[in-house]
């Protein structure tokens, strides 16, 4: 499947969910955006490290049952804090790899950043992995594929600059565009074909 494919079943799926979607995005980013500001004593920096995680994880949850073709409610988006230690374990992780990666330079970094790129989506289909085990198998998962979903995301710059002219409002359209179409290319990859979860193939380990 090419970048267009995975748009075009993104776009698809959404109709019915985009109002939802976009009120999740939303408050997402006023949340994260509040605890951004509060600059007192460091404070803003913890509080947006012990939300990000599960409310990335809630979204990703979202993202996925809709590229099932699901329908989904706005309460969705905080069931990341059902699994609040493994979400904030994972967020961590990927934080701290990434930073030590690209500390080689930028290249390495973004490289790494989309060998984890999966892992909220294995985390939400398995919840009873632990965050390491979850970033694990997104890297054995995303071998061979990085190229791929640059692509894909690539293929949203038209829209991303749209974004620019509107000062940001269109983001909350493109923001559940974009993870949708991530979470279908994430499909593509465990060949789930409306399967339940149980089913998924996701890849035990890597190396």
């Amino acid at each position: 499947m090419l970048a267009r494919d995975f748009r075009h079943a993104a776009w698809e799926r959404l109709h019915g969910n985009w109002g939802t979607m976009a009120l999740a995005t939303l408050v997402e980013g006023l949340l994260l955006g509040a605890c951004g500001a509060l600059t007192i004593f460091f404070v803003g920096g913890l509080a947006t490290l012990l939300l990000s995680g599960a409310l990335f994880l809630g979204f990703s949850i979202m993202a996925l049952n809709v590229a099932r073709g699901q329908q989904v409610q706005f309460v969705q988006m905080f069931d990341g804090f059902k699994n609040y230690g493994s979400a904030l374990a994972l967020s961590l992780l990927i934080y701290i790899f990434t930073f030590l990666w690209s500390l080689l330079l930028v290249f390495p970094g973004i490289i790494m950043s989309y060998a984890y790129s999966m892992s909220y989506y294995i985390l939400a289909d398995d919840p009873r992995l632990g965050a390491n085990e979850a970033r694990k198998r997104s890297i054995a998962l995303m071998r061979g594929h990085k190229w791929r979903l640059f692509c894909l995301d690539f293929s949203f710059i038209g829209w991303w600059l749209l974004c620019i002219l509107t000062l940001g409002i269109l983001s909350f359209w493109i923001v559940p565009y974009h993870q949708t179409a991530r979470a279908a290319f994430y499909r593509n990859l465990v060949g789930d074909n409306d399967a339940p979860v149980a089913e998924v193939n996701v890849p035990a380990k890597a190396n």
